[in-house]
């Protein structure tokens, strides 16, 4: 079973990939998010696979919320694919750590770097690389899905001080000083379309007086700011003049 969350569309894409040859069935947490509950359990005959974006060096929080609040059931092995901008660091240490509260199987952390998404902080690349980045992260997604479909372990990720520093300390001061929705807004260049209430996955966006306003739900996806189709939001004076990223391409082996 493949559990994939995404905010700019690259664990969607990962997903697809890894579906081409696994053939397994996919389940959307945003779609879990958006029905307003998560099942009590899932039930899976071959090994769990959570396809997620890389926030401050881990898998998300909401993420690891579900699997610590959900039965895995049937197939114990645990797989985690984590799509980055450019590293995981030591993300495997608490997926490991993760999946020993669960007591599940862990097969391993295949690090997939993405083009970046993370535009509050980061820059998106330049158009003429993305392609590049993209063709790249698949031959690694159909060698990692070879990998789960013969049930075999995946090479551990590298432990380093940076990369302990990163994804432990930083992580923990992540989310209390970054992770926020109060530094969002639109511009006069926005047409009230309403893409931005529809595809944010935790329902934190609403239109009043035809004017997006967030609320205090948010886990910086990036989906409201790069998914607008006339750039008319941005977060604070953090974003201003640079590209923005979305990933609508479908997968196709053809």
């Amino acid at each position: 079973m493949i559990i994939y969350f995404t905010g700019t569309g690259n664990s969607r894409y990962a997903s697809e990939v890894l579906n081409s040859v696994l053939d397994d069935e996919v389940i959307c947490v945003n779609d879990i998010l958006k029905n307003g509950q998560f099942p009590s359990s899932l039930d899976s005959d071959t090994p769990f696979v959570f396809v997620t974006p890389t926030y401050a060096w881990r898998i998300p929080r909401l993420i690891e919320e579900l699997i610590l609040n959900v039965t895995l059931t049937k197939n114990q092995k645990v797989y985690f694919v984590m799509t980055c901008g450019g590293e995981i660091y030591n993300a495997e240490k608490y997926n490991k750590r993760l999946a020993l509260k669960k007591e599940l199987d862990y097969c391993g952390t295949a690090e997939i770097l993405m083009p970046e998404n993370y535009i509050t902080m980061f820059s998106a690349p330049p158009k003429n690389k993305i392609e590049p980045i993209i063709k790249d992260a698949e031959q690694k997604l159909l060698e990692v899905a070879q990998s789960i479909k013969n049930k075999q372990p995946l090479a551990p990720t590298a432990s380093t001080p940076l990369g302990k520093f990163m994804s432990g300390a930083v992580n923990t001061m992540f989310y209390p000083i970054c992770v926020s929705a109060k530094g969002f807004y639109t511009t006069e260049k926005c047409i009230v379309c309403g893409k931005c209430v529809n595809i944010c996955p935790l329902e934190n966006i609403r239109l009043e007086n035809n004017v997006p306003k967030w609320s205090n739900n948010c886990t910086q996806c990036m989906a409201c700011i790069c998914s607008c189709p006339v750039q008319a939001i941005e977060y604070k004076n953090k974003t201003k003049g640079k590209d923005r990223y979305f990933n609508t391409k479908k997968y196709s082996n053809n």
